[in-house]
C-alpha cells in the first residue's frame, strides 16, 4: 500500500512539473502513455526491452561468476590478494566509459565486445564484496570440518556457502543496479538496438515522450527484479546464514 500511494504521488508530482515547465521540457504522464503504447503495438517495446534484458542478465552471471570465485580466491589466499589487489583497484577506479571505449576499439562493435564491458565494470565490485566474504569466514567452523573430516564438496556446502551467501546476494543486489545502467551506456555507443540505442535516437529527434517510453518501463522492470527476485533472495540468504544449510 505503500508503494502504491508512492507511485500514485510521483505520477502527481510529474503532472504538476509538466504543466509547469511545459511539453518542451517534461512530457505530460498520458502522453508519455500514449508513445509507450504506440511503442508496444508496433513490437519495438518489446523487442528493444528484450534485447537490453538479455544483455543485462548474461554480463550479469558471467561477472557475477568470475567475481565470486575471484574474490573468495583473494580472501582466502594472502599472497594471492596482495599479487592481484592493484588490478582489483585500478578496476574500480577506471571510469566505465573507458572501459566501454577500449573493449569497442580492440574487439569491435558486436556482441562480444559488449558483454565484455560491461562484465568488466562489475567484476571489481564483486571481487571486493565476496573477497570480505571470505576474510570473515569463522575459522572455529574451519576446524569443526576438519575435525569431522569433512570432505571438500561438503565442507562448502555446510561451512563456506552459508557464511558467503548474504555477501553474495549484496553483491547481487548492488550489481545489477550498476550492469543495467552501464547496459545502456553500451547500447549508446555501439549496439544496433536495446533501450539504449532507443533513447539515443529519441535524444537526437529530441523527442522527450520516446526517451521516457522506453526508460521508464525498464526501470519498471528493473525494480520489479529488485522487489521480487533479488530482496528475498538476499533476505533467504541471511536466515540461511543464521539457521545453517
Amino acid at each position: 500500500m505503500t508503494r502504491l500511494v508512492s507511485i500514485v504521488l510521483f505520477l502527481a508530482l510529474w503532472q504538476i512539473g509538466a504543466r509547469l515547465l511545459g511539453p518542451h521540457y517534461l512530457p505530460e504522464p498520458v502522453a508519455v502513455a500514449g508513445a509507450m503504447i504506440a511503442e508496444a503495438r508496433s513490437g519495438e517495446l518489446a523487442f528493444n526491452l528484450g534485447m537490453t534484458l538479455a544483455r543485462v542478465l548474461a554480463s550479469f552471471s558471467l561477472a557475477m561468476v568470475l567475481g565470486s570465485a575471484l574474490g573468495v580466491a583473494l580472501g582466502r589466499l594472502p599472497r594471492l590478494d596482495r599479487l592481484v589487489d592493484p588490478w582489483v583497484v585500478i578496476l574500480l577506479n577506471i571510469p566505465a566509459l573507458v572501459v566501454i571505449m577500449f573493449a569497442y576499439i580492440w574487439g569491435g562493435l558486436n556482441e562480444v565486445s559488449a558483454l565484455a564491458a560491461i562484465a568488466l565494470n562489475k567484476l571489481p565490485n564483486a571481487v571486493v564484496t565476496l573477497r570480505e566474504g571470505a576474510r570473515a569466514l569463522d575459522p572455529a567452523l574451519d576446524e569443526m570440518a576438519q575435525v569431522f573430516a569433512f570432505s571438500r564438496a561438503r565442507r562448502w556446502r555446510h561451512v563456506v556457502a552459508p557464511q558467503l551467501a548474504p555477501f553474495f546476494a549484496a553483491a547481487a543486489r548492488s550489481g545489477l543496479a550498476l550492469v543495467w545502467k552501464i547496459a545502456l551506456v553500451v547500447e549508446l555507443l555501439g549496439r544496433p538496438n536495446g533501450v539504449g540505442f532507443k533513447m539515443n535516437e529519441a535524444f537526437q529527434l529530441f523527442d522527450l515522450k520516446l526517451l521516457l517510453a522506453y526508460a521508464l518501463p525498464f526501470v519498471a522492470l528493473m525494480m520489479l527484479v529488485e522487489s521480487f527476485v533479488l530482496r528475498p533472495a538476499e533476505q533467504a540468504a541471511s536466515w540461511w546464514r543464521r539457521n545453517g544449510a
